[in-house]
């Protein structure tokens, strides 16, 4: 019998198919690649685009720019893994429309080469700086140590372009992100980086701000992407508990029927055997019945109890060989658009970031991974368009936390970061927020639908402009940022606040197991604080207008989606990509007007509850409430001062100091934090 599967926070998203995505211009250029083009000219260049959306080909049309029009000598692709270097073999760019093609020397794609990522690779990376050939692909870790021996100055006027540009970072451990401040600092190059999560899973930032404020930024959305596709139609993303050993459970998230990437984790995680080739063979028996191995790939062969035979590719085989004929197999160009290739592939390390098999349906994830970053990249795997594909999946088999389990917390940090995660790709899936202040001057956008009714002066309105995926929502009372540097931020970063915001392991707890939570202290008190940790070199002005978009943003999207749940269906189903819509309209109408207090009031975790309480068991939530119940934190003089920052506020506003027997639980708050900060005034005063 089949085991029941049980789901925790889990987002699913329609989208409209209008095809904008896949259309190519006169110059053979998508969408993305177009935007990225128009800022060909700049010096620092970011990209912030999701997996399939053509940042590789992006790069080559800027490249080839720099290269002839603009004075750069040579250019150089670093990428964080071999594999990855195949995404940049030549391409015959001008049978598009282009008016070159992409050529890179055989030998100068390091990548392909064979032995490790010093030594010869390094002696070939100064080989090509003294030569007159223009383009050279390497890893990551060859680009380090040729920086390491031949310094800074040796690549002046050439383009270092990093893709998967979130492995660089300000810790002082991480060496490419050392290399690249250098690099930034000297002024000698021009950098393209490139990246589908500027969020890193450590909370580290990708960039100093003094650094991040140098380059010019391409935003192309995941929405914008999944929306302007011609097939893919939804993306379903669920988290699942099971108690026992993973493989026996398997079977109840893995649909043979559908082409499926299998992620087994790592076996230094809690849900390893420690027997990562017995875990592989207890799948395939759960499967059917092996039938031995296809001769020219490599593929494992298995009879289901239906009569399919399904092709299975094995990248967890330590054999060499054996594991390096299957890549090579599931790479063959020949079989790219051919669906019944292969079935399904079970992969450890690989298959993740660059993996391009655009027919895969689900990405099954066993063991949660401590970055979301990483997250981002493995539903990357499912969200290529591809004919007669119209729904992909995501899921995340977790081991349900058990109270007799030694590794109970552990098991409670695994929950948390799968509703984080959860909370997150919401937000990321969704289309973008422009927020405006509220006021007798505001009038209606053009290119903004505003709904049935209209524009309304006498209310806050929700305008929505179909063709940039773009909300644009007034709210009373809301700070405008005054910087550039602040509107920048809330008009590209929100989703990098946000992601701050839900790794931090004490906002998650109390969001959603803390009962006496005022979930002000989430909103203003939390999240003010990561904003000030995260950009100090704004003021406190700009770090409020900031705190509150970023506010506004992951509450709307609770909101919308709670409201879009009740939303009428037609023929079955919602009607294609207005749920959403129709639900932040519908919070907005329900709420008559919107204002920053209000959402301020909203805790973000609260629907995560909701689902969390109906899919695990009544003991393993007792149990996580338990965990999270024993290390509850009290009042730092930190949050102290802040909520006496917040108290001033309130006076100025109010004409009166908070009450501390008042109703409202937030002002008590406020006046808990004054008195706090009172007696700690007096202490010091009788030392």
């Amino acid at each position: 019998m089949k085991p029941e599967a049980k789901s925790v926070p889990s987002v699913s998203v329609s989208y409209a198919r209008n095809g904008s995505s896949t259309k190519a211009n006169a110059l053979g250029m998508r969408p993305m690649q177009e935007r990225a083009y128009e800022k060909r000219g700049e010096q620092y260049l970011l990209i912030k685009s999701p997996p399939a959306s053509g940042k590789s080909r992006a790069l080559m049309f800027i490249a080839l720019d720099k290269l002839a029009n603009q004075g750069v000598k040579q250019a150089i692709i670093v990428v964080p893994e071999r594999s990855i270097g195949a995404s940049f073999h030549d391409e015959l760019l001008s049978q598009f429309g282009f008016w070159a093609d992409w050529h890179v020397e055989p030998k100068w794609n390091l990548c392909d080469a064979p032995g490790a990522d010093n030594g010869g690779k390094v002696n070939s990376v100064e080989a090509f700086l003294q030569s007159d050939d223009k383009v050279l692909v390497c890893t990551h870790a060859t680009f380090r140590f040729a920086v390491d021996k031949f310094g800074v100055e040796a690549f002046d006027n050439r383009l270092i372009a990093v893709d998967e540009f979130h492995h660089v970072s300000v810790n002082p451990d991480n060496k490419l992100g050392l290399h690249l401040g250098a690099f930034v600092a000297r002024d000698k190059v021009h950098i393209v980086a490139m990246t589908g999560s500027y969020f890193r899973g450590d909370a580290d930032a990708v960039l100093a701000p003094q650094d991040e404020a140098k380059f010019d930024t391409v935003t192309y959305t995941y929405y914008e992407q999944l929306n302007g596709y011609q097939y893919l139609k939804q993306l379903d993303i669920g988290y699942f508990f099971y108690s026992g050993s993973y493989a026996d459970d398997i079977l109840s998230v893995l649909d043979p029927a559908e082409k499926t990437i299998i992620h087994i984790p790592s076996v230094n995680s809690r849900e390893s055997t420690k027997d990562k080739i017995r875990e592989v063979e207890h799948i395939l028996s759960a499967l059917g019945d092996w039938q031995g191995a296809d001769d020219a790939t490599g593929f494992q062969l298995v009879k289901t109890p239906e009569g399919k035979v399904l092709r299975i590719a094995d990248l967890v085989d330590d054999d060499g060989a054996r594991r390096d004929r299957v890549s090579a197999a599931l790479k063959d160009p020949a079989q790219k658009n051919n669906r019944d290739h292969v079935d399904i592939i079970i992969a450890l390390g690989m298959a993740k970031e660059g993996f391009d098999w655009i027919w895969c349906e689900h990405a099954l994830t066993v063991g949660y991974r401590s970055s979301l970053t990483e997250i981002v990249q493995i539903i990357g795997r499912a969200t290529r368009d591809a004919p007669g594909k119209t729904r992909a999946r995501f899921t995340n088999l977790i081991a349900e936390p058990d109270a007799s389990e030694e590794a109970v917390t552990e098991a409670v940090n695994d929950t948390l970061k799968a509703i984080a995660a959860s909370l997150l790709m919401e937000q990321v899936l969704a289309p973008r927020f422009e927020f405006k202040p509220k006021n007798p001057a505001s009038g209606p956008v053009e290119g903004f639908d505003y709904g049935e009714g209209g524009y309304q002066t006498d209310r806050c309105n929700v305008g929505f402009n179909e063709e940039r995926g773009t909300f644009q929502i007034e709210i009373k009372g809301l700070t405008e940022p005054k910087s550039e540097e602040a509107t920048r931020i809330c008009q590209q970063d929100l989703n990098e606040v946000i992601a701050a915001f839900v790794q931090d392991k004490t906002t998650i707890e109390r969001g959603l197991f803390d009962q006496e939570l005022v979930p002000e202290e989430l909103t203003q008190l939390r999240m003010g604080k990561i904003i000030k940790d995260k950009y100090p070199e704004l003021d406190e002005e700009d770090q409020e207008a900031v705190r509150q978009h970023a506010v506004a943003a992951l509450n709307l999207t609770q909101k919308a989606k709670e409201a879009a749940l009740g939303g009428e269906e037609i023929d079955g189903e919602k009607s294609a990509n207005t749920a959403f819509i129709e639900g932040v309209r519908r919070f907005a109408m329900d709420v008559r007007e919107l204002d920053i207090d209000l959402i301020d009031r909203i805790n973000p975790f609260g629907e995560a509850y909701a689902i969390l309480s109906k899919a695990m068991t009544e003991d393993s939530l007792k149990q996580v409430a338990a965990v999270i119940g024993a290390k509850r934190v009290n009042l730092t003089a930190e949050e102290a001062r802040e909520l006496a920052k917040r108290a001033l506020k309130f006076k100025q506003e109010r004409g009166r100091l908070p009450s501390i027997t008042s109703p409202d639980a937030w002002e008590k708050r406020m006046a808990e934090g004054v008195a706090f900060l009172a007696r700690m005034k007096a202490e010091a005063a009788r030392v």
